[in-house]
């Protein structure tokens, strides 16, 4: 391990492969950034490449300054390392590349704390891997004893010209279809008209819709556990978990339960839905999304597994997961065979009527590192919610969880910034059903803080916040709340509407 000439080839070959994996990874981000990929495989599998990328760049580029430290010809010191300009050897080429070792640890680092970062602070790190790009470049062409070799060259040309070309695409081609934050209000464009191509029973009181444009265009990308809102011909909105293939993008399809005491949303579909029929649908939307992880336990009750059931699609055949499917009784439980056949080792069923009691949550939890997903009733995802830290635990709820206000209910004025009006909210109404009766246009959909349709921009004020959605970092920076459940804790409230 002391010889010398073993260090020297560990120097370049590190440099080379860190100099290589770092333009490979901002190049898979360009394409990320711009949709490309979009089409070709589901998108955790797209940005888990793109971090292994990122993280091979940066452990070799470790591996560099280490072997750098190591090879007695080059005899660097920690500090002319890891401090710019303080090398004697060629110090302004040395100082770029160890402003690009920062460089690539920052965004490495907001690689890893994506979900608790505002998303701009993480776009503006992630732009850092550009710089890092042509520091290095010049890092290498500069302080290089072999730069002038055939071979040297042609690997600075090809990383050079293809990093060139990513540019131009992600100019030329702009940004594709932002990921949104779930929690932010989106403009609300009118529900496309879409056709119920295909009605087919899934288990007992569940079917499922195939629903395609009416005017045969493409339908917007989505990812696992989006869902949509379908506006009823009955005048009703109800929103549904998509459980097709994201990569289908001619096609939606949702499973609908008949619910016990149904509204008449669910009823509607299932004695009226018939293949010709014509439907509004928004969306889609996502408060659900799936995000890497190494390691990955899905929860799912009843209807519960639509959403679930695409996130495991999605996963690549190495990752580990396991899902656990709690229902009345086999013929209750949608796609419950199809799973079970696909993965018998990672799929476990818990019929009531096999079991004959309810799942032990505690035991199944009980010792596990792993994220957990978890999707069905309010019975379900309140228990889950005291066993699992919020920071490993992802619950989308049918309906809103319980949530007891701090304090009594006490009416309060709402001023509407942008068009001037005052609007007062009893005692006994939602801040939504106040703002609809004075005709201020709000959308919404659920009516019960589970959806997310309705949120809407607090200028000045305190919120009580019931709702069922996460309270997130971005969420709080952006002053959101979701009117048909929340309410003033202030007397005043001031809204951007």
């Amino acid at each position: 391990m002391n010889d010398p000439s073993l260090w020297w080839y560990v120097t370049r070959a590190s440099a080379l492969v860190a100099w290589v994996t770092m333009t490979i990874s901002a190049l898979w981000g360009v394409l990320l950034s711009t949709r490309i990929l979009r089409a070709v495989d589901n998108p955790v599998w797209l940005h888990e490449m793109h971090r292994w990328l990122g993280g091979t760049a940066l452990t070799m580029t470790a591996l560099h300054l280490l072997s750098l430290m190591l090879d007695t010809w080059t005899r660097f010191s920690v500090t002319d390392l890891l401090v710019p300009l303080a090398a004697d050897y060629r110090p302004g080429p040395v100082a770029l590349g160890i402003v690009a070792f920062y460089l690539l640890l920052a965004v490495y680092g907001s690689s890893l704390l994506h979900t608790r970062l505002p998303r701009r602070w993480w776009k503006a790190l992630h732009y850092g891997s550009y710089g890092a790009v042509v520091l290095v470049s010049f890092h290498a062409g500069w302080s290089g004893t072999d730069v002038g070799t055939w071979g040297y060259r042609l690997v600075a040309f090809i990383l050079l010209v293809s990093a060139t070309v990513a540019a131009l695409v992600r100019t030329l081609s702009g940004p594709g279809r932002p990921v949104t934050d779930a929690s932010t209000p989106q403009p609300r464009a009118m529900p496309r008209p879409m056709t119920i191509t295909a009605v087919r029973p899934l288990a007992a009181d569940i079917v499922g819709l195939d629903l395609a444009p009416a005017d045969g265009t493409i339908l917007p990308v989505w990812q696992p556990g989006a869902h949509l809102t379908v506006h009823l011909p009955n005048g009703l909105q109800r929103r549904y978990s998509l459980c097709g293939d994201p990569a289908e993008r001619n096609c939606y399809r949702i499973a609908v339960r008949r619910m016990p005491h149904s509204r008449g949303g669910s009823a509607w579909v299932h004695d009226h839905a018939v293949p010709g029929t014509v439907v509004g649908v928004s969306g889609p939307d996502n408060h659900f999304g799936l995000e890497p992880a190494g390691d990955y336990l899905f929860l799912a009750g009843g209807i519960g597994i639509t959403p679930i059931k695409t996130m495991i699609e999605s996963l690549p055949a190495h990752r580990s997961w396991r899902l656990i499917y709690v229902g009345r009784s086999r013929t209750t439980m949608a796609f419950c065979d199809e799973l079970e056949r696909r993965w018998p080792e990672q799929v476990s069923i818990l019929a009531r009527n096999e079991t004959g009691t309810r799942p032990d949550l505690t035991r199944i939890l009980a010792g596990t590192t792993a994220t957990v997903y978890c999707c069905g009733p309010a019975s379900m995802t309140n228990e889950v919610t005291t066993l699992v830290p919020a920071t490993r635990l992802h619950v989308e709820r049918f309906t809103a969880a319980s949530t007891t206000p701090t304090a009594s209910r006490r009416p309060f004025e709402v001023v509407c910034a942008r068009s001037g009006r005052h609007v007062q909210v009893t005692e006994h109404q939602t801040l939504l059903d106040a703002l609809e009766d004075a005709q201020i246009p709000v959308v919404a959909s659920c009516r019960e803080g589970v959806c997310g349709a309705c949120a809407v921009h607090i200028i000045n004020g305190h919120v009580e916040h019931l709702d069922a959605l996460p309270l997130t970092p971005e969420r709080n920076a952006q002053n959101i709340m979701y009117p048909c459940v929340s309410r003033s804790r202030s007397p005043l409230l001031t809204l951007d509407l």
